[in-house]
Formats: structure tokens, C-alpha cells, sequence
């Protein structure tokens, strides 16, 4: 592992497995962060799990001891919306996603099909709910009226105190696997439309931002791409062995966020 050797102006922290673990907040997570706001770093949650909204997910922080605001999380939702409304504006919309996306879409104006045959875009999410009848639905949209697959995230799984859940990954590929189509998007980590929410709200150019998560593909990988610093924390998905073999090298690798703070 390596230390970090200065502070950022602007910190963009991932959630689960690095601020939390399910409903624990991780180790002197509080506390760094809090260090970091007082030393006048800017801070931005953001993740690519679809389950809740931004206030929600600003609501657990905050009970948990991190004070947090909608307006400072990030979801792969607000991706997906700002790429909808560039590349599909107004369409109708066939879903695998859980009640909270469906909310978020028909609330920016999108139209949700009827039948599978009007649809003209599938959304892929997170999906707990995910059976045959919406996959059935999802291949009836592409095969019969050549909709387009677009995603929120690339992860295979969630990880959890009990070992994770399948993630997005694992319905697309259902999705990808029967209709034979390939998304033409996927809009979260490490995606250019999910670096430009958080950098629109983080209001710091990426030179001087920090990307910090558990999961080198994603994390990492996307602050590699914008010019950031990506950094590695060990508290989640990634272990030391799987870093040291992972194709995109972290600038730094840490045991947790409370390694964050130079000589914390």
C-alpha cells in the first residue's frame, strides 16, 4: 500500500465498500471526511447503484454521521438521465429497474411503453425484481421493434456484509445474450456521462480531484481517464492480490478512506 501524500481540492468518494459496508459506515470514514471538509476539500458520493434517490442515499449518510445533502450524491440514475435526454429525448421505454428508476424517468418526462413493441430504448438497472417476464419484454422491444439497450452500470455485483448481490451487469448480459443486440451505452462508472455529473457538481478541475473507490475497473479507472487521481481503497470489492494484477494501476492504494488525511 502506498500513502497518500497531500490533500485535493475536490474528493470524489464511491459509497458502498468505501464510505459503508451495507449499514456500517466503515472505519474512521466520519471522521476523514470531516477532516477533509475542514481542511476545505470539496466532497461528491457518488455510486452506481440505482436503489435509492440522491436524497435517500444523502439520508444514510447523515444518519450514519456524515452529513450529506441530495445535491451531494451522484447516482448512475443522474447519468442515465443526462444521457437520455441527449441521445433519446422524449422515447418510450421499456424497464429492468426497480420502482425508484421508473419514478426518476416518467418524472424527467419519459414515457413508459405499453407494450414492448412501442418501446423504442431498454433501460438495464440494478434490478432485484428482474424476472423472465421483463426480460421476455425487453427481447419482444429489441427483436420486434429494434429498440436500443442502454445500461447503468457495469458491475457484476454488489458488495454486501453477507457477499454481494448480482449488479446490472448480470441483467444485461441476460439481455445482451438473447436479443443478440450490444448496449449502445453504459452510463455509469467509469463513463464520461457519469464524470461529467459529479464534475458539474463538484465545481474543481479534475487535476486537483481525487477518485476513491473499491473497485479498480470502475473507480479508478475513471479517474485515470478524466485526469484525476484514482485511488484504491481495500475496504470493499478489491483485494491487495486482485489490485496488483489489475491492468489500470491505482496512484495510490489504501487500506480505507481514513488513510485520506496525509499523517492521519
Amino acid at each position: 500500500m502506498t500513502a497518500v501524500p497531500s490533500l485535493f481540492a475536490g474528493y470524489v468518494l464511491d459509497l458502498d465498500g468505501t464510505v459503508y459496508l451495507g449499514d456500517e459506515l466503515l472505519p474512521g470514514a466520519a471522521e476523514a471526511i470531516a477532516r477533509l471538509r475542514g481542511a476545505g476539500a470539496r466532497i461528491v458520493f457518488v455510486t452506481n447503484k440505482p436503489l435509492q434517490s440522491s436524497g435517500e442515499y444523502a439520508a444514510k449518510l447523515t444518519r450514519l454521521g456524515v452529513p450529506a445533502e441530495p445535491a451531494d450524491v451522484v447516482t448512475a440514475v443522474d447519468a442515465l438521465v443526462h444521457y437520455l435526454h441527449a441521445h433519446h429525448p422524449g422515447r418510450r421505454l421499456v424497464l429492468i429497474a426497480e420502482e425508484v428508476v421508473a419514478v426518476r424517468l416518467r418524472d424527467e418526462g419519459f414515457p413508459i411503453a405499453d407494450s414492448p413493441e412501442r418501446a423504442e430504448v431498454v433501460v438495464v438497472s440494478f434490478d432485484r425484481t428482474f424476472d423472465y417476464a421483463k426480460l421476455h419484454a425487453a427481447y419482444r422491444a429489441v427483436r420486434e421493434n429494434g429498440a436500443a439497450i442502454v445500461a447503468t452500470n457495469p458491475d457484476p455485483y454488489c458488495p454486501t456484509p453477507d457477499g454481494g448481490l448480482p449488479d446490472c451487469a448480470a441483467m444485461l448480459a441476460a439481455v445482451e445474450a438473447c436479443t443478440g443486440a450490444r448496449a449502445e451505452a453504459v452510463v455509469g462508472k467509469p463513463s464520461e456521462h457519469m464524470a461529467a455529473a459529479f464534475l458539474d457538481r463538484l465545481g474543481v478541475d479534475p487535476s486537483h480531484v481525487a477518485v476513491v473507490g473499491d473497485r479498480v475497473e470502475t473507480d479508478v479507472a475513471m479517474g485515470r481517464h478524466i485526469g484525476a487521481t484514482g485511488i484504491l481503497v481495500l475496504s470493499g470489492a478489491t483485494s491487495a492480490d486482485s489490485a496488483e494484477e489489475a491492468t489500470t494501476r491505482p496512484d495510490y492504494v489504501i487500506a480505507g478512506v481514513h488513510e485520506l488525511v496525509p499523517g492521519g
